[in-house]
């Protein structure tokens, strides 16, 4: 029988590390804190064959966060995976889901840069969008998932606040956990997706519009808008996600960029950069989508 990531823990010092090693526990070797000068963090993680494997991992940053996940029936490890250094208070949030859109985690990896990044996308694992240094000076700190079998993207939405959260985690949906309008002084917008195995199902292409004509465009051509403003309350261009299903080139994951330095090495990796700015007209952070087939 496979084996399957059941139990995730956070250690935030050595006296945890052993405890969680006696336990049965292993560690993921890359320091969440790395080059932020805080406590050495680590994820833990214990791999079993059962039949309630964990499925989704989200993060939050803010406490508006929280509410939809614990709704939702997620875990949250109370452990702030900034302990110790500047910037956001992190924290981990799993669900051992049981929708059709749920598939068991095999593997966790953490990358600390671009370059470690961009080779990951070719071995089939899936990349959480937030920083896990949001708020400091340290390297570019991402968790990635591996899941039992390949999976595809086969929906997309946005929210604009966090009222409907609950509702679309329990449809099984996964929240890219960075706000679209990050440094722009608008509502907390996030993009969703949601997993399948079957290619014919999948997502063929994304798109983003940030003016009339191209919205025109891509109605032509049979795209279907996301009904959200990415650029909701900030006064900037109004922004959309649009998206196609055809059967081909089925996308395999989207995520967000915020490291401009990953922009090239991403490209040369086979990652589609949608060199879009999502702040487009405001004085946001500049937020790529980026699709991997």
């Amino acid at each position: 029988m496979s084996k399957y990531i059941t139990k995730l823990e956070v250690s935030l010092d050595e006296a945890e590390e052993q405890l969680l090693q006696s336990q049965g526990f292993e560690k993921i070797p890359t320091d969440l804190n790395k080059g932020a000068f805080g406590k050495y963090i680590y994820i833990w993680y214990k791999k079993e064959s059962c039949d309630a494997p964990i499925t989704r991992i989200q993060f939050t940053f803010r406490d508006d966060m929280a509410a939809g996940l614990i709704t939702a029936g997620y875990t949250k490890i109370p452990k702030d995976l900034n302990a110790g250094a500047k910037g956001d208070a992190i924290y981990l949030w799993y669900l051992q889901g049981s929708t059709e859109h749920d598939y068991p985690i095999v593997d966790i990896e953490v990358t600390v840069s671009a370059a470690s990044e961009a080779p990951k996308f070719g071995l089939g694992l899936e990349r959480l969008a937030l920083d896990l240094n949001r708020g400091n000076k340290g390297d570019w700190i991402h968790a990635w998932v591996k899941r039992e079998k390949e999976t595809y993207i086969c929906d997309v939405t946005a929210t604009a606040g966090f009222g409907s959260d609950a509702a679309w985690f329990k449809a099984g949906y996964i929240r890219m956990d960075e706000d679209i309008n990050r440094g722009a002084g608008g509502a907390y917008v996030f993009i969703w997706y949601r997993l399948t195995t079957n290619p014919k199902l999948a997502l063929s292409d994304l798109k983003v519009s940030t003016n009339d004509k191209e919205n025109q465009m891509y109605l032509l051509q049979n795209y279907t808008p996301v009904s959200v403003n990415l650029n909701e309350c900030t006064g900037g261009n109004m922004v959309y996600l649009w998206w196609k299903k055809e059967e081909c080139s089925p996308i395999k994951d989207v995520t967000l960029l915020l490291n401009m330095d990953a922009v090239e090495p991403y490209k040369k990796a086979g990652v589609i950069v949608m060199t879009v700015n999502l702040n487009s007209g405001n004085n946001g952070r500049c937020e790529y989508l980026c699709v991997y087939r």
